[in-house]
């Protein structure tokens, strides 16, 4: 395990888990500090831990640190399977994040600036905003399909939607996962998972 101080500025994400080890939240090394501090860390894994000093005693001219690993359990009642279930927030980073940035239709990659959300059914023809009814397109495919189903415009969908779990949703929502983390939340991810291939 390394063993690191904790760089200064740009502080990674602490990935917390219920005491059954099911994804929870990321919180801030503050907060990662406060659970050990108040004794709520049931257990701890992954491969990086990050030092964090604090002041010196004055009756021991030593100075006080903790270390906190980048995956850590919190103490009391299990978040339990409905939280693990619950259907994520949908916006267009997390979308195209899901997606992998690649146009439902084209199948090209494009930064997300020329990417665009597309409503399989159309939301003019009763569709939905709902992680089951979008996918990501390219500016292009979106203007060609228009207002249409896929089906009417003649262009074929080259994958399917699905809702994010959980887990996903943890690596959609953070830019900069530490490689232990990734592949924890990895092993959570829903078979049908575009994260589940690389």
């Amino acid at each position: 395990m390394d063993s690191i101080p904790a760089p200064r500025g740009a502080h990674p994400l602490i990935l917390t888990l219920d005491v059954h080890g099911m994804p929870h939240r990321w919180v801030s090394w503050q907060h990662a500090i406060f659970y050990y501090a108040k004794d709520q860390v049931a257990w701890s894994i992954g491969n990086h831990s990050f030092v964090f000093r604090g002041g010196r005693s004055r009756l021991t001219g030593e100075r006080s640190e903790v270390v906190a690993n980048s995956i850590i359990a919190i103490k009391g009642k299990a978040i339990g399977a409905r939280a693990f279930s619950q259907v994520p927030p949908l916006n267009n980073r997390e979308l195209f994040h899901r997606d992998r940035h690649l146009c439902a239709y084209c199948g090209g990659v494009f930064q997300g600036t020329r990417l665009t959300r597309d409503h399989i059914v159309p939301v003019s023809a009763g569709g939905r905003n709902a992680w089951m009814n979008v996918v990501t397109a390219c500016r292009s495919c979106n203007q060609r399909k228009s207002g249409r189903t896929p089906e009417q415009a003649g262009m074929q969908l080259l994958y399917a939607p699905y809702v994010p779990n959980k887990a996903e949703y943890l690596i959609l929502c953070n830019r900069n996962i530490l490689a232990d983390q990734m592949d924890f939340l990895v092993r959570h991810v829903a078979a049908q998972s575009r994260w589940k291939v690389s």
